[in-house]
């Protein structure tokens, strides 16, 4: 545990000599002096004298540096059946190349592109060539449905839609370009889009409008990286908040580049050359971080992978690319896991496949249960390792310090704070807690490079949603304990977004489209735990007096409601007919307490609730 404490006290003590070391690793085009300039705000400006380009880092550095022929990028899609690769000579010619189309599109420096795009070898082009001529690429998650891609298409205003003729989920085509069309007819904004067409689907196209992505790139050539300054934005990525409208969070490419190339050796364990799956995908902090950026910039091959855990075509999948590809560790949610062990519990395909390249198994993105590390240790005799961190990081924030000495892993929790980040657990009035005692997981200002820095547009909701609760703090939204020894153990949401499978959904924005149907007069979404996705939402309304809906029927079309603004992935399957909700006497819905009532727990009544026997009502209608 010493060299951990040195590396750790080393970044608390002198965090300009610390960054600016780990800075002078990568290939710049000016190298910086200054490690961070503090904002007002408490956040820092990291690196702002230096020049970079994380696309130039991810592709051109790593030729230089002897690495042309080694594979970059492995394809693999059991869906359509079908593999490819590409080495960093190739990637590079087919981004540089796109690079090209986006400046014939008029995509300039500081121009926003939307990608809404499955996962395909065309998602990490695109992102990378954006990043090559300093566009901020806005990835959309392609299970979102039109309403939640107008939404972003507004906030972010993109000169340019990239997209696909069509995703596909196990053995469904699902076409994409209607959802574009449908998102484009409600958004304000109205940008052009570039189409890849798939052999499984061929998009219609709109002349004057939609570009076919081969033709254009069949006249491209290559574009070199542009100088930028490292805290000029590289990405927005959208991330739900506890209202309806998801937030932006913009990340830079000096910090961030700087923090991912720290964290592949200090957090994965991992050496250039090495092979990493991280099986998730692009339109997630996690796709952009460790299937895109991060491998690459470290000289790391890395798998795209197009498919699910199970049923694509079994619960070997995950063990399957592992063999094939000779992969050095493997980075997923717990949900994948908790899906593998409920179709292969005694772990019959683990012993089908050879896993002696495999060092480590890591997870991230909600709680790691005992039970999954457990089975997941046990049946393949490898160390695993949860982490925590969030979209708004970029980076984990806490980790077992794999790359300079692997510590003792206690189930439950995430290990210990990264360099860089000073965590603390406070109270409700901000003051920090002893050893055990739980409370608000928070970071002290300003945060390590590589961590958000605003929310797109709205420089008020940055500060009303992580600023603001503790001063001198970053709130991270999440509660839970350090114990005696420093382990860090997170218990979950504080604020009402939960966690489906390791994707963040706003209770908030359910909660809407809910009480926008003509018969609903209230209601709350809340968290249930799911054995196999972590949570599932379920819904919670009141009927207004006049209506005569059947309570099957209401069912169906809120369900249909849900599936429809937001998409499949928010899993709204449950909802209960009540009378009243409990509420403050401010009128604040106490989910918590419904919560509670749901999960069987003791209820704690607050002094503040205005009808105590509305818990009884909660409590009929789940017999």
């Amino acid at each position: 545990m010493q060299a951990y404490k040195n590396v750790y006290s080393e970044a608390q003590q002198d965090p300009e000599g610390f960054w600016l070391e780990q800075a002078r690793r990568l290939n710049w085009f000016k190298m910086p002096k200054v490690a961070a300039r503090v904002k007002k705000n408490g956040l820092a400006d990291w690196f702002p004298d230096g020049e970079v380009n994380i696309s130039y880092l991810a592709l051109d550095a790593q030729i230089e540096a002897g690495r042309g022929e080694q594979v970059a990028l492995y394809y693999d899609s059991p869906v359509t059946e079908s593999k490819t690769s590409y080495t960093f000579n190739q990637l590079r010619e087919q981004v540089a190349c796109f690079a090209h189309v986006l400046k014939q599109h008029g995509v300039e420096k500081g121009d926003r592109v939307i990608i809404y795009l499955p996962m395909i070898p065309q998602a990490a082009i695109a992102m990378l060539a954006c990043a090559r001529i300093g566009a901020i690429h806005s990835v959309v998650f392609g299970g979102f449905a039109a309403h939640e891609l107008a939404v972003r298409i507004d906030d972010a205003a993109p000169k340019l839609i990239i997209t696909a003729s069509c995703g596909i989920e196990g053995t469904k085509v699902l076409p994409y370009k209607p959802i574009v069309d449908k998102a484009l007819a409600e958004a304000s904004y109205k940008p052009r889009t570039i189409v890849y067409q798939r052999e499984q689907c061929q998009a219609e196209m709109q002349e004057g409008q939609d570009t076919n992505w081969e033709q254009a790139l069949a006249t491209a050539s290559p574009v070199e990286a542009v100088p930028l300054p490292a805290t000029h934005p590289l990405y927005i990525l959208y991330t739900s908040g506890t209202t309806g409208k998801p937030k932006g969070v913009v990340r830079d490419h000096g910090g961030y580049a700087v923090a991912l190339n720290f964290s592949m050796n200090y957090v994965y364990g991992l050496k250039p050359g090495e092979v990493f799956f991280t099986a998730s995908d692009v339109g997630w902090v996690v796709g952009h971080s460790y299937i895109v950026y991060g491998p690459l910039l470290f000289g790391c091959s890395s798998v795209l992978y197009e498919g699910k855990p199970v049923n694509t075509p079994d619960a070997g999948a995950f063990w399957r690319i592992v063999q094939d590809y000779n992969v050095s560790a493997i980075f997923s949610a717990p949900t994948a896991f908790r899906a593998i062990k409920k179709e292969d519990p005694e772990g019959e395909f683990i012993q089908r496949y050879n896993l002696s390249s495999l060092k480590r198994i890591y997870m991230a993105g909600e709680r790691l249960d005992p039970a999954t590390y457990e089975w997941t240790t046990e049946l393949t005799d490898l160390p695993v390792y949860d982490h925590w961190w969030q979209t708004e990081s970029g980076w984990p924030m806490c980790a077992n310090p794999v790359g300079i000495e692997a510590v003792k892993v206690k189930p439950g929790s995430s290990t210990f704070p990264v360099p860089g980040y000073e965590i603390s657990v406070l109270d409700p009035l901000g003051k920090s807690l002893g050893s055990k005692e739980e409370g608000a997981i928070c970071v002290r200002l300003p945060l390590p490079p590589g961590c958000l820095t605003t929310v797109w547009g709205d420089e008020q909701r940055l500060h009303s949603s992580y600023l603001n609760a503790f001063p001198g703090y970053y709130c991270s939204g999440d509660g839970g304990y350090i114990d005696e020894q420093g382990y860090v153990f997170i218990m979950g949401r504080t604020d009402d977004v939960i966690n489906v499978a390791g994707h963040r959904l706003s209770t908030g924005e359910m909660e809407e489209i809910l009480a926008a149907h003509k018969d609903v007069a209230e209601c709350a979404v809340v968290a249930q735990p799911d054995e196999l996705k972590g949570e599932l939402p379920v819904g919670f309304v009141i009927l207004k007096n006049a209506s005569t809906i059947g309570h099957e029927q209401l069912q169906q079309e809120l369900i249909q409601s849900i599936r429809a603004e937001i998409g499949a992935i928010a899993c709204l399957k449950t909802l209960h007919v009540v009378s009243r909700l409990p509420k403050t006497r401010s009128g604040k819905i106490l989910r918590r307490l419904i919560r509670q009532v749901l999960q069987g727990q003791d209820v704690a009544v607050p002094s503040t609730i205005d009808d105590p026997s509305s818990i009884d009502a909660i409590k009929e209608t789940m017999r």
